[in-house]
């Protein structure tokens, strides 16, 4: 099937020079015409490309039609209003949610393309959206409404070994995560990783992407700073869990990080895009969105599926490098993602574009971790699909206190006699990532019973984060 697919390549070779028609054509091609052999492909994008008139009342290709047209009129922005007061919403564990959030969520809910939306039981003031905020739109995809780390994920890896191994290989997992975790704004790995998601041909689809290419090869299996993490720990399994393992206590492997630069860069300039074809009152102004049935919008879809393909990528890489340096059998691995769009299909049977952002998916039966702190349980999860959430969950404890905040009140010593404590050996984080600047996660949770079965539990025993 691959051999099908269309690459930027063989359009410059057809006469599409510019991005938007290359980026148009390709998403129009695999979406409604995926049946046809890739050269019938091309020879119908010849003839719209040299007779578009015969094409002008195909809705499918109207957007690429329009761009060969001899005469296009074009409004280069419209001005939207928003509407007096938010559409409803359900709000999950709202007595632990401050009003500042609310706020927030109800600013995003008066704009004109909110069908439905919900908040997580996590919830805490963010950038555009509230972190734990989901809103759903017909046709429209809003970047800001799903941040700069596009597709941010958890993967846990379930090993083939009880949790009395960590204690008797302390060392060895120790110098695994020293010597095979990366973290920091701008880092760069330090070791040779490969992952097929660099030959991705989405990458070739626009300047921009080709642009990001050597970024992501260069930081590819490397985190972020802030909260991202990679970590060792007990994962304890219910008798009565769905995961198809025997119940009892495994060595785990926990990581959270998402598409580094190069999700941030496609944020930003995505970003930049939609506020400047999507005028929206003072307040407002950042959860500009594009219209998906644009080139603007389309582009951007194609740009926010590689980079969380990339994500992903990026724990491929640090799971099986750790795996290979400790010597265990990986069981199982959970994953699920955050800060991304889906189109899903409602209980009405209409589709909607479903933005999570710090929210994770939750549809029944679907897996996933919601984590706590560095020293408080995470939770191995399965969804309830409980329509009036959009099918979401909370992504983690949520944060009670800012960094600022964080940092200013609370000290290393304090953290220290914490952990110690709880016999958790951290390596690296600042005090802005102490376990006191988080919500309880038990409080999220029975917030979130309605949302999630709990299948099981992970257990922070070493703990690998950025450097202060």
């Amino acid at each position: 099937m691959g051999k099908q697919k269309l690459k930027g390549k063989d359009l410059r070779k057809i006469g599409y020079k510019s991005d938007k028609t290359k980026s148009l054509a390709i998403n129009i091609m695999s979406v409604h015409f995926k049946h046809l052999r890739k050269q019938d492909k091309l020879n119908l994008l010849v003839d719209i490309a040299d007779h578009p008139e015969k094409y002008k009342e195909e809705e499918h290709l109207l957007p690429l039609v329009e761009e060969f047209m001899e005469v296009v009129v074009k409004e280069t922005f419209t001005t939207y209003k928003v509407k007096d007061e938010p559409k409803p919403y359900k709000v999950f564990g709202k007595k632990f949610i401050d009003t500042n959030t609310i706020n927030q969520m109800d600013l995003a809910m008066r704009l004109p393309i909110a069908e439905k939306g919900a908040l997580m039981p996590d919830a805490h003031v963010g950038y555009g959206l509230p972190i734990g905020g989901v809103i759903a739109t017909k046709n429209e995809i809003i970047p800001y409404g799903i941040g700069l780390d596009i597709g941010c994920r958890m993967a846990l890896t379930i090993f083939d070994a009880p949790i009395e191994y960590a204690s008797r290989h302390n060392y060895l997992l120790k110098r695994a995560l020293k010597e095979n975790t990366f973290f920091g704004i701008g880092r760069l790995r330090e070791n040779d990783a490969d992952h097929e998601v660099l030959e991705s041909p989405e990458f070739q689809t626009t300047e921009l992407l080709r642009q990001l290419h050597g970024k992501a090869i260069n930081q590819i299996g490397s985190s972020g700073s802030g909260n991202h993490f990679v970590e060792f720990g007990e994962v304890v399994l219910e008798e009565t869990n769905n995961l198809g393992l025997p119940a009892g206590s495994y060595l785990g492997l926990l990581s959270h990080s998402g598409s580094r630069g190069f999700g941030a860069t496609i944020a930003q300039y995505y970003t930049k895009v939609a506020m400047d074809v999507c005028r929206l009152p003072k307040g407002h102004q950042h959860l500009a969105w594009l219209d998906m049935s644009k080139a603007e919008g389309q582009e951007y879809w194609i740009a926010m599926n590689l980079a969380g393909d990339y994500a992903k990528a990026n724990h491929d890489v640090i799971h099986q490098r750790i795996a290979k340096a400790i010597g265990l059998r990986p069981l199982k691995k959970i994953e699920n993602h955050h800060n991304f769009a889906w189109k899903e299909m409602q209980a009405n049977g209409e589709e909607l574009i479903v933005h999570r952002k710090g929210a994770t998916p939750a549809g029944e039966g679907q897996f996933g971790i919601i984590p706590g702190s560095m020293s408080a349980p995470g939770f191995i999860v399965s969804g309830k699909g409980n329509d009036s959430a959009l099918h979401s969950a909370a992504h983690g404890a949520g944060r009670k206190m800012s960094r600022t905040k964080a940092k200013n009140s609370i000290t290393k010593s304090e953290v220290n006699k914490h952990l110690k404590q709880k016999g958790i050996t951290l390596i690296g984080a600042g005090t802005d990532e102490a376990p006191m600047a988080y919500k309880n996660i038990d409080v999220v949770m029975k917030g979130s019973s309605s949302l999630v079965n709990v299948e099981g539990k992970f257990l922070p025993k070493i703990v690998r984060m950025n450097k202060d």
